[in-house]
């Protein structure tokens, strides 16, 4: 990349894509398969399937980690209701440890406060994730799950680029702009010669405790149309649970009684 990059792609000539831009982990830490959780749009339960997944695959007995990448949103930490602050040594940071031993790196374990905005510029909060990737002592982990930002701004090509992914999951939701948002999540990646595993959709319906009945409250779905206009995967499709979001709130989402992201934790570890 050029010193004097902008990390605006659109008018740029440079062809980053076709290039080794990935930087080295912290010489104590040893990352065998990263996994980016994207979205196309905000809201749609990105954090919730990260956290998830990454406790599925910690109750598998993988060494898990996730990287924060949501600089402006944190919100990982509150899932696992971790709030003590990052600490460190001479060797690098100390990336936080939940109960179920999932190790959290997150602007939200360095700030003074959680509730401190984050007012800072494109290029600087992408700086901040990659050195959540190089100054994080990560230790030995066997899944790292990036959460992303939404859209396709400068923290996902930072990602992309500097960090060794080796896919991603879409996360979206059955709405009317599901297909075009969705489209540009899958295409950055794929532009950027990342492998994307598939998508799963959030809030696929409301299944009535009493009768059993399913019910779409965001719409009726089409990802598997998506989908396969895509060329890509449908991995899940998750039900609007209050007890789930209830779990996320209260940091105990290692404890949730039922994890929706246990099949794909399986799949992806077979």
């Amino acid at each position: 990349m050029a010193e004097n990059c902008t990390h605006d792609c659109s008018s740029c000539k440079a062809d980053c894509s076709s290039r080794d831009m990935r930087v080295p982990a912290n010489a104590m830490s040893s990352v065998r398969q990263v996994i980016a959780v994207v979205s196309g749009k905000g809201g749609v339960g990105k954090s919730t399937v990260t956290a998830s997944l990454a406790a599925a695959m910690a109750k598998k007995g993988r060494k898990v980690a996730v990287l924060d990448a949501d600089i402006t949103g944190p919100s990982i930490p509150t899932a696992f209701g971790v709030h003590q602050k990052a600490t460190g040594t001479d060797a690098g940071i100390d990336p936080a440890v939940t109960a179920g031993g999932i190790k959290l790196m997150s602007l939200n374990l360095l700030a003074a406060n959680e509730t401190d905005p984050v007012v800072w510029r494109g290029p600087i909060i992408a700086n901040v994730v990659t050195q959540f990737w190089q100054e994080v002592v990560w230790g030995d982990i066997d899944y790292m799950f990036v959460d992303m930002p939404p859209g396709t701004g400068d923290v996902p090509l930072t990602v992309f680029q500097s960090l060794p992914v080796d896919g991603v999951v879409v996360v979206t939701s059955p709405q009317d702009l599901v297909s075009m948002i969705v489209a540009k999540a899958v295409n950055m990646a794929k532009m950027m010669d990342i492998p994307v595993l598939g998508l799963v959709e959030n809030y696929s319906y409301f299944q009535c405790p009493d009768c059993g009945k399913r019910h779409a409250i965001f719409g009726e779905s089409h990802i598997d149309k998506v989908a396969a206009q895509l060329e890509v995967p449908v991995l899940a499709k998750l039900p609007m649970d209050p007890a789930l979001a209830a779990a996320f709130d209260a940091g105990k989402i290692e404890d949730c009684p039922t994890n929706y992201m246990e099949e794909l934790a399986s799949r992806l570890d077979g």
